[in-house]
């Protein structure tokens, strides 16, 4: 049998990277999506730009003539603009919910197509503790990661009983080059209020991102999974 198509929006950086790294290890064929900058080695790689119908059509085409109708969908390319909302723009605002929740729905809904023929499937949303839970400074990014909840346990009821599952698999602070640069206080200041008392490693999510994909979750739809830490714990 062929290796089953796994599709991986933003892949080629971060988390994105370890969750195509962790599927391509699970035996996935895995192809990333990437709006600038250049593809990792390894991967087959198709530009994308989530913010845009006519760039997610055009991947998908490029991808289901060169490789075929991917059957996993991880939804993980966003963008932050953290600011006050005092300091907020209208414009801050909408950038980051048009590039994180409308774009994982163009993107879903797209993969939508392919899967209903397959008639299986795997939607994985890539959401963030802050989601639930709230940060100052990030309005428009906890908006954005809260609204992928209704939006993929809305897929999971419609889309269930052919066999296509949605989650969302919400991280908490994790160790990346942009917290890498905070100051120890703050880095402490952090930890502290995670029960762990840790950052979490983008590896630890793309294991829970595998499982999800895999077959032994074929049961598990509509869920909010988390992995923090326990920050998010009882929300």
């Amino acid at each position: 049998m062929e290796s089953p198509i796994a599709l991986v929006t933003g892949g080629n950086r971060g988390i994105g990277l370890a969750i195509s790294s962790q599927l391509q290890k699970e035996g996935f064929n895995v192809v990333i999506t990437y709006r600038t900058g250049n593809a990792p080695a390894g991967f087959h790689a198709v530009q994308m730009d989530v913010t845009s119908s006519e760039s997610v059509d055009e991947a998908f085409t490029i991808i289901e003539k060169e490789f075929g109708i991917p059957e996993v969908i991880v939804a993980n390319a966003g963008i932050t603009k953290d600011t006050l909302v005092l300091r907020m723009s209208e414009e801050d605002f909408t950038e980051v919910l048009d590039a994180n929740l409308t774009g994982a729905f163009r993107v879903a809904k797209r993969a939508t197509k392919g899967l209903l023929k397959l008639k299986r499937g795997r939607l994985i949303f890539v959401g963030s503790v802050v989601g639930s839970i709230g940060a100052a400074g990030q309005v428009n990014y906890a908006a954005s990661k809260s609204g992928l909840i209704g939006m993929a346990r809305s897929f999971a009821r419609e889309l269930g009983s052919r066999g296509i599952t949605a989650n969302v698999i919400a991280p908490g602070f994790v160790e990346t080059d942009m917290t890498a640069g905070l100051d120890e206080n703050r880095r402490a200041e952090i930890a502290g209020a995670i029960p762990l008392a840790r950052f979490c490693t983008s590896e630890e999510i793309a294991h829970v991102v595998a499982f999800v994909a895999s077959s032994q979750a074929g049961y598990i739809t509509g869920a909010l999974i988390p992995v923090d830490g326990g920050l998010g714990m009882g929300h």
